[in-house]
């Protein structure tokens, strides 16, 4: 008599893989995901549209006195700008980033508001708490707020 080999066919089962299939650990795993999808998110102080505000936000946080940087070239700035507010030009941020204050918000405009984000996003990168204006002061003036010089 020869004796027979209880064989299953097809592949056989790995413990672990079994274990990814279980649905607990799927669910779990989703969470994990999601979980660390929200840090990445709130780690830079939130999502874009929480540092960049509207022209009428801007001019808002800037009577209240929130500290205003104007990061276009002295040019600009000295055909117009916006009264008491600061100028350092985007291209020598990074080198006076000392001058600027560390315990209160910052307000980065420019001209149409691209340079501004990239001013935000090296003071953000600094441990600043910046904020950008869309829209740059080209919307300001067209909004009638104050400026100082020729309106653009």
């Amino acid at each position: 008599m020869s004796k027979k080999k209880n064989v299953k066919k097809g592949k056989p089962r790995n413990s672990s893989s079994s274990f990814f299939r279980n649905p607990i650990f799927q669910v779990g795993a989703i969470l994990v995901v999601a979980l660390i999808v929200y840090l990445i998110a709130t780690t830079r102080g939130g999502s874009a549209a929480a540092s960049e505000v509207t022209v009428d936000q801007a001019y808002e946080m800037y009577q209240s006195g929130t500290f205003t940087l104007d990061v276009r070239t002295q040019e600009e700035w000295d055909e117009y700008h916006a009264p008491n507010t600061t100028l350092i030009p985007l291209d020598e941020l990074e080198a006076r980033i000392s001058e600027l204050p560390k315990d209160q918000e910052i307000l980065v405009i420019c001209r149409s508001g691209n340079r501004s984000q990239q001013g935000r996003d090296i003071l953000l990168a600094a441990g600043f708490n910046a904020t950008s204006m869309t829209g740059g002061l080209k919307e300001w003036s067209a909004k009638g707020y104050p400026l100082e010089g020729t309106r653009p």
